[in-house]
């Protein structure tokens, strides 16, 4: 489970880039109910997603030759460097070499051995998101990747991530979690691309996942405002009520209503 009590290799930080970040906050505003801080000048138009106060997100403008517009997923880590060094023996890359943010923290842009980007974040005076879990928050990620095995080698050889199986109505699922936890910490899974053709179209790519109330609602208000739908609400035994959307830029991200767990 995503908390914010931050562990290395757990998720600790999101951050969507745009090239309509007035857009993104109009769009977003109206399905989690975010509102947007700027950040310091020294930040370079980096800002804050709050949610009733507390950061749910980054947020900045980009440019084409940054990349699509798509949201980054960053994980914990204690050495930043030591991290990117880890990555590119694994035959992953560095995209974006460690770099201090001001007293925050020491961020780097990797990318997989199949290309597929993330971030590291190694806290500072930020450890990590705000709130996770809640609705309108991360809560969950989703690899998608052509290769699982090679998927699980190089996160376990740059992050020290575990994969575990699980079995649910339906089918089975591979999970993630920071290594040397119980099944309990558990934070996202692995989806082989070949398993889901929606997304295989999409290419390899890291999906975050918000928490919402009602996925219906999400998905008929995205329509709205311009957003697209990959997979309308659609339930999930033993998961939950799911959607996949992608904002009006083309950013892809998921939302779910967890189903309650058996005691």
């Amino acid at each position: 489970m995503l908390t914010t009590r931050y562990i290395t290799g757990a998720p600790n930080w999101l951050d969507l880039g745009t090239p309509d970040l007035d857009g993104a906050i109009s769009f977003y505003g109206a399905l989690f109910g975010w509102e947007f801080q700027p950040g310091p000048p020294e930040a370079g138009g980096y800002g804050f997603f709050r949610l009733d106060g507390r950061t749910a997100a980054g947020g900045m403008r980009t440019t084409g030759e940054q990349g699509p517009p798509s949201w980054t997923v960053y994980f914990q880590t204690p050495d930043a460097d030591a991290t990117a060094k880890a990555a590119e023996q694994a035959h992953g890359k560095v995209l974006m070499p460690p770099m201090d943010v001001m007293e925050e923290g020491r961020m780097a842009v990797l990318a997989d051995k199949a290309g597929v980007p993330f971030g590291i974040w190694q806290p500072g005076r930020t450890k990590g998101l705000d709130v996770v879990q809640e609705p309108g928050s991360l809560c969950w990620v989703e690899l998608y990747t052509a290769d699982l095995p090679m998927a699980a080698f190089f996160y376990h050889a740059a992050l020290g991530l575990e994969t575990y199986g699980v079995d649910f109505p339906g089918g089975s699922y591979t999970t993630i979690l920071p290594g040397g936890q119980s099944e309990d910490a558990m934070f996202g899974g692995v989806v082989p691309l070949a398993d889901d053709p929606l997304e295989a179209a999409a290419g390899a790519h890291w999906l975050p996942y918000f928490e919402v109330t009602d996925p219906d609602a999400v998905v008929a208000k995205a329509r709205e405002l311009g957003g697209t739908v990959s997979l309308p609400a659609t339930d999930i035994p033993g998961v939950g009520r799911v959607a996949r959307l992608a904002d009006p830029a083309g950013a892809r991200f998921a939302v779910i209503k967890t189903a309650p767990q058996e005691v």
